[in-house]
């Protein structure tokens, strides 16, 4: 089957050619590499060639907050277009593991109606970079995601741990779901609302352990406080849309912090 790998990004310059390096040294190199520049001159001027050439498709940013849902779509849709059966979706932050996509593509021809999720291990600074050939002795996959270990499968996955950082279903699978809902807009969520549409159409979820990505260093904060507005903003749209709050995690360390308080059914910063 035709596999491509989805990245999105604005910025992370040296994160995204690190994981094009990473996906020319897989065992199976994808048959097609979409980036999504979301308004980023430098990428849409990046263009390796050989063995995998990027496409690049640019996105509009007409806000504050980055389109993170509508760039992992068009990223599909472009994907789709070229010919692609199996999408990845890939975080611009993450390098692929050796059995990254020929793990995914043979999970998705097992069974084409699961979302698919591979283990990520979150990894340490590196000032001069990762070495690509060293990444399983670094193997230490978030604790908080299934891990089913090399190898194995696991289905029937629950829907509120899809995290976009890395993922593969099949086109029909895709299309059935429709997409990333749009209405989200920066960070948080717009993940968590994929899980329950996966659902809501009668796929399922799943973790497959030879897919292993493994997280470049950036600086965060934790909690996001520097992403509280796009938060409540998102929060507000899930709850419309599927009844309950999402990230109650970080809402409630907001409100530890001073920074949210409880209005009813409703969270809101504090002025």
């Amino acid at each position: 089957m035709t596999t491509a790998v989805v990245t999105i990004a604005r910025g992370r310059h040296d994160h995204l050619v690190a994981q094009h390096r990473s996906l020319l040294a897989g065992e199976k190199v994808p048959d097609l590499y979409v980036v999504v520049a979301m308004d980023d001159p430098w990428i849409m001027a990046w263009a390796p060639q050989g063995v995998l050439p990027a496409h690049v498709v640019p996105v509009a940013v007409p806000g504050a907050g980055l389109p993170l849902a509508a760039a992992r779509n068009a990223g599909a849709a472009a994907a789709l277009e070229l010919g692609a059966e199996v999408v990845v979706g890939l975080d611009v932050d993450c390098l692929a593991g050796t059995g990254l996509v020929s793990g995914y593509a043979a999970s998705v021809l097992a069974e084409p109606g699961v979302l698919w999720s591979g283990p990520v291990t979150y990894l340490p600074p590196a000032d001069a970079g990762y070495d690509l050939g060293g990444l399983e002795h670094l193997d230490d996959p978030h604790p908080a995601r299934p891990d089913p270990g090399r190898g194995r499968r696991l289905s029937g996955g629950d829907p509120d741990l899809f995290w976009s950082l890395s993922y593969a279903l099949h086109r029909d699978t895709w299309r059935r779901v429709g997409g990333f809902c749009e209405e989200y807009v920066g960070y948080g969520a717009e993940d968590t609302d994929f899980g329950q549409l996966v659902v809501a159409r009668g796929c399922e979820l799943g973790w497959t352990g030879s897919a292993r990505a493994y997280h470049q260093h950036h600086p965060t904060r934790s909690p996001p406080v520097d992403h509280l507005d796009d938060i409540l903003r998102n929060g507000r749209l899930f709850r419309r849309r599927w009844n309950r709050w999402p990230m109650m995690g970080w809402l409630e360390e907001f409100e530890r912090l001073g920074l949210v308080v409880r209005d009813g059914d409703d969270w809101v910063a504090v002025d």
